[in-house]
C-alpha cells in the first residue's frame, strides 16, 4: 500500500501544516513588532533630543585653517555677511525663483511634501545616485537655522518635525523672508541682500530676473555655481532655473529665452586684500561648507590642518609674479593669467596653489580647462613604451596627411627618420601623431586617465578619439590640477596618489571630523615608468624645456597650443611635481609666449626655491640597458661605445620590442632626397581609424577642428 495514500498519515501532514503556519505568522508578528518599536523609539528620542525652536545657538566662533607643518594661514572670521531685508523688498520675480528651483509645491504642503519626497526618490533610483533631495523650503530653513548639516537619519525626522512647527507659527510669506534671508550663497554671503552686494554690487530689490535666476541657483552648491569663481557653471544653472519658472507658470517661454541673452556683470572688488594662499583656502572652504555646510565653517570654530605648506606657497605666489602684464580686460582683470600647482608625489598633498593673480575668485588651478598642448604628449609616448617601442625606435618624420588634416612641426619642416627619444625631446608633431596612429588613438587616452585625466571626452560627435588628441587638441581641456597630479604618477614609479588638500578637521571640543590618509595605487607599469621618465630627462637637458634646468635630476614637457593661446610647462624631481599654465581667460593671444620660455623660468624660480633644504635625489634607472647609441646622424642612431655623448638603447622585459627598420607607419623607404629637401615618392596614406587592441573602436578620421596643432618650443 502506497503510504502516501494512507488516511491517517495524510491526516497528521493536514494538522502539522497549520501548526507551521501559525508559528511563522507568530514570529513574523514579533519581529514586525520589535522593528516597530525600535523606530518608534529611535523616532521619540530624535524627536526628544532636537533643539527646540526657540533656543539659544551655541556662540559663534572662528575656524582656522593649518598648514602641513602647524602654521597658521588664516583665521576664517565668523562674522556673518548679512543684511536682513523684509519680504516686501525682495523682488517677486526673485522670490518666485527660489520656490521654482528649491521647492515648487511651497504654497501648498505643510511643511514635509510626500509628493516632493516620492519625487526625489524615483528620480534618485532613475538616476542611479542621490541627485535630488525631496526637502522644502520649510525643512532647509530648519535645517540651516537651528540644526547641523550632517547627513543622518535623526536629523531628518528632526529637520521635518521642525518644519511642521515652523509651518503652524508662521504664514508662509514669514517663511519664505527667513529663509531668504538665512541661505548662504559663497563669498561669505549669507541672505539675498549680501548676495546681490556681493555678486552684482546692488541691492536686492533692484535685481532683474536675469540675475535673480543667478540667484536663485547659487544655493544649491555655492562652491560650483558661484558665479565668481565658475560663471560659466552659474549661466547654466540660471538657465534650469529659468526653465523651472516658465514650468510653474511663473514667466513665459518669451521672458526666460530672452532673459537668458542677457550679458549678467558679475563685480569686482579690486579694494579686496589678498592674502596668502587665497585660491588654496578658498578651496578648501568650499569643499568644507559642501561636507558640513557654511555654518559649520564660519560659525563652529573648526581647526582645519591642510597639505599645503605655506614656505613652497610663497616661492609659488614670488615665481607668478613673472608672468607679463599685457592688458586689462572689461572685468578689470590682467591679462593673461596663469596658474601654478605643487604636489608631493608619494602622497598626493597639495604643497602650494596659484589660481590667478589674486584679484578676482576664479580659481584657474582647479576650474580652468585649457588645451594643453604638447604636455599631452607623455602619454602618447607612454602608451607607445607599453605597446612594445623603447627610445630608440624609428619615426619618420616625414609629410603626412590624414583627410583634410596635415600635421605640422613648429619648425614647418621635416627631420627624417628620428628615435622615439629625439622626438619627444623637441617635441615633433608628425612624429608624435605616426606613434599614435600606429598605436591606435585610444591607447594615449587610456594611459591619460590611468594617471588621472579626468575631462576627455569619449563619446558624441566632438570628442577626443582621433590622431589630434596626441598633440593635445582635446575638446575640453585638461586643469592644471590634474596634469600635475597626472605628471606626480610618473615621478612615483606608476603609483598614483590622489590629490588631498585637507589632513585632519577638528571641532571646538576636540572632535576630530575626518582625518584623511594618501590614497595609493599602482596605475601603469614601473619599468614603462621609468624609461619614459629617463626620456623626459632629456627635454631639460638638450630639448624644449632647457630654461627650466634646476641644477638636480628633473623631467618635463613644454606644451604651446596654436596661435599661443595657452602655454606650460610640467615637471618634476622625484620629490615635487608641478604645473604651470599661463593664457588669457578669454580671447587673446600669449604673443609669443612658449611653454619653453616664461612657464619654464616661472617653474624654474619655484622649484630652485621650493626645494632649496630637500636633498637631491635621482630617479629610479630604467634596467635593461643596450648598447650605448651616438647621437644621430642623418636621422640615424649609429653605435659607438667610444662615444660618451651616447644614449643608451634601453628595453623592457615582457614587452615586445619594435624592430625599429619595420613596420613603421607610412615608412618612406623609397624616399629621395634632392639639395637637402625630402621627397616623398610613396603615395599611400595611413589608416586614421586605427585601433587599440582591448578598447573601443575609433572613430572617422579627424575633424578639422584639430587644426589647432601644438607648437614645439
Amino acid at each position: 500500500m502506497n503510504p502516501d495514500n494512507n488516511p491517517r498519515r495524510r491526516l497528521n501532514n493536514n494538522h502539522r501544516k497549520p501548526k507551521i503556519t501559525t508559528i511563522a505568522a507568530i514570529v513574523i508578528i514579533v519581529l514586525v513588532v520589535i522593528i516597530a518599536g525600535a523606530g518608534i523609539g529611535f523616532f521619540t528620542a530624535s524627536i526628544q533630543s532636537m533643539p527646540s525652536l526657540k533656543g539659544d545657538l551655541k556662540t559663534a566662533a572662528a575656524s582656522q585653517i593649518f598648514d602641513v607643518n602647524g602654521k597658521l594661514i588664516t583665521t576664517v572670521h565668523s562674522v556673518e555677511n548679512r543684511v536682513p531685508v523684509g519680504i516686501n523688498k525682495i523682488p517677486k520675480s526673485l522670490q518666485n525663483a527660489f520656490v521654482s528651483a528649491e521647492d515648487a509645491r511651497f504654497y501648498q504642503h505643510s511643511g514635509v511634501d510626500p509628493r516632493g519626497i516620492l519625487r526625489a526618490i524615483w528620480s534618485n533610483i532613475a538616476g542611479g545616485a542621490v541627485a535630488e533631495g525631496g526637502s522644502t523650503i520649510t525643512q532647509q530653513l530648519a535645517k540651516n537655522a537651528i540644526l547641523t548639516q550632517e547627513r543622518t537619519l535623526k536629523r531628518k525626522i528632526q529637520e521635518a518635525v521642525l518644519a511642521l512647527q515652523i509651518e503652524r507659527q508662521y504664514t508662509k510669506a514669514e517663511i519664505l523672508e527667513m529663509y531668504l534671508n538665512q541661505i548662504y550663497f559663497g563669498q561669505g554671503a549669507y541672505g539675498v541682500q549680501s548676495a546681490a552686494s556681493v555678486y552684482f554690487g546692488k541691492n536686492v530689490e533692484d535685481l532683474n530676473l536675469a540675475e535673480c535666476a543667478i540667484l536663485a541657483g547659487i544655493p544649491k552648491s555655492p562652491n560650483y555655481y558661484n558665479p565668481k569663481s565658475n560663471f560659466k557653471a552659474s549661466i547654466e544653472r540660471q538657465h534650469v532655473v529659468l526653465d523651472q519658472m516658465v514650468k510653474y507658470g511663473y514667466i513665459t517661454q518669451e521672458e526666460a529665452d530672452k532673459t537668458k541673452k542677457i550679458e549678467v556683470k558679475i563685480v569686482t572688488h579690486k579694494d579686496e586684500e589678498v592674502t596668502i594662499a587665497s585660491y588654496f583656502t578658498n578651496y578648501v572652504i568650499q569643499n568644507l561648507i559642501d561636507k558640513y555646510g557654511a555654518n559649520a565653517v564660519y560659525k563652529e570654530g573648526l581647526k582645519i590642518y591642510t597639505t599645503l605648506d605655506i614656505d613652497m606657497q610663497k616661492a609659488a605666489e614670488s615665481a607668478m609674479k613673472q608672468l607679463p602684464n599685457v592688458r586689462t580686460d572689461s572685468n578689470g582683470i590682467k591679462q593673461p593669467q596663469g596658474a601654478l600647482v605643487a604636489i608631493e608625489p608619494r602622497t598626493g598633498y597639495i604643497k602650494a596653489m596659484v589660481g590667478g593673480r589674486g584679484n578676482d575668485e576664479f580659481n584657474r588651478a582647479i576650474l580652468a580647462e585649457r588645451q594643453p598642448g604638447s604636455a599631452f604628449k607623455p602619454f602618447v609616448y607612454l602608451a607607445a613604451i607599453e605597446s612594445g617601442m623603447n627610445d630608440s625606435t624609428i619615426i619618420d618624420d616625414s609629410p603626412v596627411s590624414y583627410g583634410n588634416w596635415t600635421p605640422m612641426n613648429y619648425e614647418q619642416k621635416y627631420f627624417g627618420k628620428v628615435t622615439l627619444r629625439t622626438a619627444l625631446e623637441h617635441s615633433m608633431n608628425v612624429a608624435t601623431v605616426k606613434i599614435a596612429e600606429q598605436i591606435g588613438p585610444d591607447k594615449p587616452l587610456y594611459y591619460a586617465q590611468q594617471l588621472g585625466i579626468s575631462t576627455l571626452v569619449l563619446k558624441g560627435t566632438n570628442n577626443d578619439r582621433n590622431l589630434a588628441s596626441s598633440l593635445g587638441g582635446l575638446t575640453r581641456g585638461v586643469t592644471p590640477l590634474e596634469i600635475a597630479s597626472a605628471y606626480g604618477v610618473l615621478a612615483n614609479s606608476g603609483v598614483r596618489a590622489e590629490p588631498m588638500s585637507i589632513i585632519k578637521v577638528i571641532n571646538r571640543e576636540g572632535k576630530v571630523l575626518e582625518e584623511n590618509h594618501p590614497k595609493e595605487k599602482s596605475v601603469v607599469n614601473e619599468k614603462s615608468v621609468n624609461l619614459l621618465v629617463d626620456m623626459m630627462r632629456g627635454v631639460l637637458a638638450r630639448g624644449t624645456g632647457i630654461y627650466a634646468q634646476i641644477g638636480r635630476p628633473a623631467a618635463g614637457k613644454t606644451g604651446t597650443t596654436n596661435d599661443y593661446k595657452d602655454a606650460w610647462f610640467v615637471g618634476f624631481t622625484p620629490d615635487l611635481v608641478a604645473s604651470v599654465w599661463i593664457g588669457n581667460d578669454s580671447d587673446g593671444y600669449l604673443q609669443g609666449v612658449t611653454g619653453g620660455s616664461i612657464p619654464a623660468k616661472i617653474w624654474k624660480q619655484f622649484m630652485t626655491a621650493a626645494l632649496a633644504k630637500v636633498p637631491p635625489h635621482d630617479f629610479p634607472a630604467p634596467v635593461n640597458l643596450g648598447s650605448p647609441v651616438a647621437p644621430q646622424k642623418d636621422g640615424v642612431p649609429t653605435v659607438d661605445p667610444k662615444d660618451k655623448e651616447a644614449q643608451k638603447e634601453m628595453f623592457i622585459d615582457g614587452l615586445q620590442q619594435v624592430n625599429p627598420t619595420e613596420n613603421l607607419p607610412n615608412d618612406k623607404s623609397n624616399t629621395q632626397t634632392q639639395n637637402g629637401k625630402t621627397e616623398d615618392k610613396n603615395t599611400s596614406k595611413p589608416d586614421a581609424n586605427k585601433k587599440s587592441d582591448n578598447l573601443p573602436p575609433a572613430l572617422p578620421p579627424v575633424p578639422a577642428r584639430t587644426e589647432n596643432r601644438e607648437r614645439t618650443q
